[in-house]
């Protein structure tokens, strides 16, 4: 698998501990090679989870960072960001997408790691939501669960059992880079499927048999039905970088 020696910075341990997802670190190291970085930048971490993509953010990168999320408390956050020592550089927000309280134009660099799919899978949410939040000439950079291409039906028919209505906003690269580009305000700066994404996936679904009841209080077997299920290797993590024009 790819090696990702920020990352490697940090204890798997902690990393476990905290994930809501497939390692979001990763995701969000490969994401990052394709994005400017400066220490005298707002960036926000949509979709946050339990911030440590944004502790990841301030600590290697130097940002400020905006640690936006619905479904974590921001005081739970503050915790874990003043227990990392970035609580003067990370602020914890809690907002829903649709809801956000900041202004237009205020942020230089806007990124949602596993996440965007849930909230951002129309044109509308990039006119009228994400792409406003940024400067002109921001970048915008996502990693999300998707497919290798498009299928008719909406998902391959190896998937077909264990499919189920939330996946449809399962997409290629090719659909997500049409999604924002045909919108005319952004320019692709890069688009691609996450090296060894299927591998990432695949640890994040190994944990989940053993721990994702104990911690969340659902079933931990649907992942490693879905990869198993997924014979072609059709599933696959989109990423997606852009900026504001």
């Amino acid at each position: 698998m790819k090696k990702y020696p920020k990352t490697e910075k940090y204890d798997l341990n902690w990393i476990e501990k905290n994930w809501m997802g497939p390692n979001p670190l990763w995701f969000l190291e490969d994401l990052c090679e394709h994005l400017d970085l400066r220490p005298s930048m707002k960036v926000l971490d949509m979709g946050c989870g339990k911030g440590i993509t944004s502790i990841f953010l301030a600590k290697e990168y130097g940002v400020t960072v905006f640690a936006n999320d619905l479904w974590i408390s921001a005081t739970d956050n503050l915790r874990r960001f003043e227990e990392a020592g970035v609580a003067d550089k990370v602020f914890p927000i809690h907002a829903e997408a649709h809801a956000l309280p900041y202004a237009e134009g205020f942020f230089d660099v806007c990124i949602a790691v596993d996440c965007y799919h849930y909230f951002g899978a129309s044109e509308s949410y990039f006119v009228d939501v994400f792409s406003k939040l940024a400067k002109p000439g921001g970048q915008f950079g996502i990693v999300v669960p998707g497919l290798t291409r498009e299928f008719e039906k909406g998902y391959p028919d190896t998937l077909k059992e264990q499919w189920f209505p939330e996946l449809f906003t399962f997409h290629s690269g090719k659909w997500w880079r049409n999604l924002w580009e045909k919108t005319g305000l952004c320019e692709i700066t890069s688009s691609y499927d996450i090296e060894d994404g299927r591998a990432m996936w695949q640890h994040w679904a190994d944990w989940s048999l053993e721990n994702f009841e104990r911690e969340f209080g659902e079933p931990g077997d649907v992942d490693t039905k879905l990869l198993e299920a997924d014979t072609n290797s059709d599933l696959a993590f989109v990423a997606l970088t852009a900026r504001k024009i």
